[in-house]
């Protein structure tokens, strides 16, 4: 291995400084606009200015400690590791060996795609121990990252084929050529299982909950400069303005909230441009982003299951979203979004495709009528509370708040219309609603554990509830099917059991 020492590009102290300075946006805004731009008109020059100084000082360290950051940065390759050295103050250290790394993610962002740079990631197994990644270089060129795939791939390979017995040079100049062809191949394009159209991304902006996230950091922001607003100027001018009629007002506060949501649209519809899901060799690649590009590499081995999700208005339109779970994953995180949107006669093809051992085919047994009743009666019973309170306190009108009751017992039929299952040789199907209906395939041997509950009342109705708990990232994923029939409950445990003796071609295990 190349004992070379690498530099990160300049740039790292641009981005570096950058990332600081937004997470100091917030206190700037706290700090300067509440308390104002100046102290005591009395007072000293740098007491009346002390806020607009003490930010120009962490300004201008922020910018010192990102240059220096990038100056004291050092990675390289030496006994089958990549080693890194870094600290502003502390030196820090950090061997990996190439072995145990999992994958590289890539990331163009706006500083990074002018220079034809990458940030890249570097997850290894032990990655989901923590919130951060084992490593990350924050700006390299396109070429230092295939060279750390190259020196990656020709390490494995080394350990692979072990200590080289005497070859002849014309031995290993072919054994060379062979490594090298074989290391080649991946920088390849891999092959593309699935794309988002057009009209998926589309519909994917303008159904996103990306509006929701805008107006919470816009009452954040407005709770944070409340001191500030004129309220008696703004009221003062309010009811001159409401004489205009209320049909105006209306008019304006639907513009307020179109703006929003085109904003959360064109937000939704960048991110995801050009989304796309490839196969190599053993992992998958997603790619997505237009203004910030970013490379995701999940290994087939860490997924844990597959769930298909649909909200109620995309699945009116036929539309629906996959999200796998991974046993590791800092990047994205452990509940990846495989396919954002797409058609639901667009998804199994792929799916299948990429986890051939999977049926995916809609789970047929439902869970009988014992346990309907507790789809919708403790429902019905807290919701009779919150309206009791608010029709004695505004009644009248409050007693408007009952047409909650249908709705709310509607919808505890609807969950238990969606319940649903199917148990393979290898494989469990479960499929439940709390509002999106989901439908969750996983493999036996995936299972972490299974736990069957029952409180006083399923006791007596012989019901219980199903859960089927999976790794995802340090914590666990756990679909369950709820009021199911007791025995049907049993039947899970004992298919999830170690039975040697029943065959493999048995569809259900034996009560």
């Amino acid at each position: 291995m190349s004992e070379q020492r690498y530099k990160l590009h300049w740039i790292t102290a641009v981005v570096e400084t950058a990332k600081t300075l937004k997470d100091l946006i917030g206190p700037f805004i706290i700090l300067v606009f509440v308390n104002g731009f100046k102290g005591e008109s009395t007072a000293p020059w740098y007491i009346q200015y002390w806020t607009l100084l003490l930010f120009g000082v962490l300004i201008v360290f922020t910018l010192v400690s990102g240059i220096v950051k990038w100056r004291r940065f050092d990675y390289w390759f030496e006994d089958q590791e990549l080693r890194i050295v870094s600290g502003l103050f502390v030196r820090k250290k950090r061997y990996i060996p190439f072995d145990r790394i999992q994958s590289l993610d890539y990331t163009e962002g706006i500083f990074h795609r002018p220079f034809q740079l990458v940030k890249v990631k570097i997850e290894t197994a032990g990655s989901s121990s923590g919130k951060d990644a084992e490593a990350e270089l924050t700006a390299i060129t396109k070429e230092a990252a295939e060279q750390i795939e190259r020196e990656i791939q020709q390490a494995k390979k080394v350990k692979i084929i072990g200590p080289m017995p005497d070859l002849s040079d014309q031995e290993e100049w072919q054994l060379f050529r062979e490594t090298e062809e074989e290391i080649q191949t991946v920088h390849q394009p891999a092959p593309v299982i699935f794309s988002m159209t057009t009209g998926d991304l589309l519909m994917l902006a303008t159904t996103s909950g990306g509006i929701g996230v805008i107006l919470s950091g816009a009452l954040v922001f407005l709770s944070q400069i409340e001191e500030l607003i004129p309220y008696d100027w703004l009221f003062g001018e309010l009811e001159s303005f409401i004489r205009i009629g209320v049909f105006v007002i209306t008019i304006l506060i639907v513009l307020g909230f179109l703006i929003v949501w085109l904003l959360s649209v064109a937000m939704t519809f960048l991110a995801n441009y050009d989304f796309k899901v490839m196969l190599e060799k053993d992992d998958l690649i997603i790619t997505r982003g237009l203004l910030e590009k970013k490379r995701v590499t999940v290994p087939l081995k860490r997924v844990q299951n597959i769930t298909i999700a649909e909200n109620p208005l995309r699945q009116l339109f036929g539309y629906g979203a996959v999200i796998i779970n991974s046993a590791g994953g800092v990047g994205e995180g452990s509940r990846i979004k495989l396919f954002p949107l797409a058609k639901r006669n667009r998804i199994i093809e792929p799916l299948q495709e990429l986890f051939p051992n999977i049926d995916f085919s809609e789970p047929k047994e439902k869970i009988g009528s014992r346990g309907k009743r507790f789809y919708y009666r403790f429902k019905l019973l807290v919701t009779l509370i919150p309206i009791a309170i608010v029709s004695y306190n505004f009644f009248p009108y409050g007693l408007l708040t009952l047409l909650l009751l249908p709705l709310v017992g509607l919808l505890g039929i609807w969950q238990y219309n969606t319940a649903a299952y199917t148990i393979l040789p290898k494989q469990l199907t479960m499929r439940f609603r709390a509002i999106s209906r989901e439908t969750v395939f996983t493999e036996k041997n995936r299972i972490q554990s299974m736990e069957v509950d029952q409180n006083y009342f399923h006791r007596r109705k012989r019901v219980a509830t199903i859960t089927a708990n999976v790794k995802s990232g340090m914590t666990l994923d756990a679909p369950a099917i709820r009021h199911m029939p007791q025995e049907d409950a049993e039947k899970f445990l004992s298919w999830y059991e170690y039975h040697p003796e029943i065959p493999e071609t048995q569809t259900e295990p034996d009560n």
